[in-house]
């Protein structure tokens, strides 16, 4: 699949030490998205996978933290869902290939849920993940502050066969005292239920430390 007029993009931008790249690519190749799928022991992946995107965050010491759609699903449980409504039968139905496609099947969550909250870059220094008493500052974010700049990345999304839409999406804004990241899992079955997992990363400019902070589970 293609959308008209799309183009391929990459866009860096650099915040004090930090510097932020944006890649947006073309949807990936059947024969990539096989392979991905047949590493990742799925039977199937989404209708639109974007396996170049990415958005990612590093120090100029070479850490950091970025968000791609491999790791993403690397987090999706591969055993049958708990979930079962009247159209995961069907939905699971339209991606078979024929009687050979069913002698491999393998269990898999077909809402592709996952709890996904990056992957951290670096080899001898990395991020380091500790619990914390702060809280991203909301007031802050409410501030009237010029936006420097604003990146919105697609890593995957699918009709569900027309019961519904999921959609894994991280976006970035960038002001002159901070940035602040959203990382959403989007799930919508019709009729159903409404799920949404969110990751927040917030950066202060003055500060040595980003505050994550992940909310599992919205309905």
């Amino acid at each position: 699949m293609m959308i008209h007029g799309f183009h391929s993009s990459r866009q860096d931008f650099s915040f004090g030490p930090w510097k932020l790249t944006v890649a947006k690519m073309h949807v990936m190749k059947s024969a990539n998205v096989e392979k991905l799928a047949d590493e990742l022991h799925m039977p199937s992946l989404l209708e639109m996978m974007f396996g170049d995107n990415v958005l990612r965050i590093q120090h100029v010491s070479g850490f950091g933290i970025e968000f791609n759609a491999t790791y993403a699903l690397k987090c999706v449980n591969n055993y049958p869902g708990v979930l079962k409504v009247a159209c995961a039968g069907e939905w699971e139905e339209s991606r078979t290939m024929g009687e050979h496609y069913k002698e491999i099947i393998r269990p898999y969550d077909w809402t592709y849920t996952t709890d996904y909250k990056g992957t951290l870059l670096g080899k001898a220094l990395k991020l380091k993940v500790v619990p914390m008493t702060d809280h991203i500052d909301t007031e802050k974010l409410k501030a009237r502050e010029q936006i420097k700049f604003f990146e919105e990345v697609l890593l995957f999304e699918d009709e569900l066969h027309d019961h519904g839409v999921l959609s894994l999406t991280v976006k970035i804004r960038v002001m002159p005292s901070s940035f602040f990241l959203l990382l959403r899992f989007f799930l919508r079955i019709d009729g159903v239920l409404i799920r949404m997992n969110d990751t927040r990363l917030y950066h202060e400019a003055d500060k040595t430390y980003m505050l994550i902070w992940a909310i599992q589970g919205l309905r």
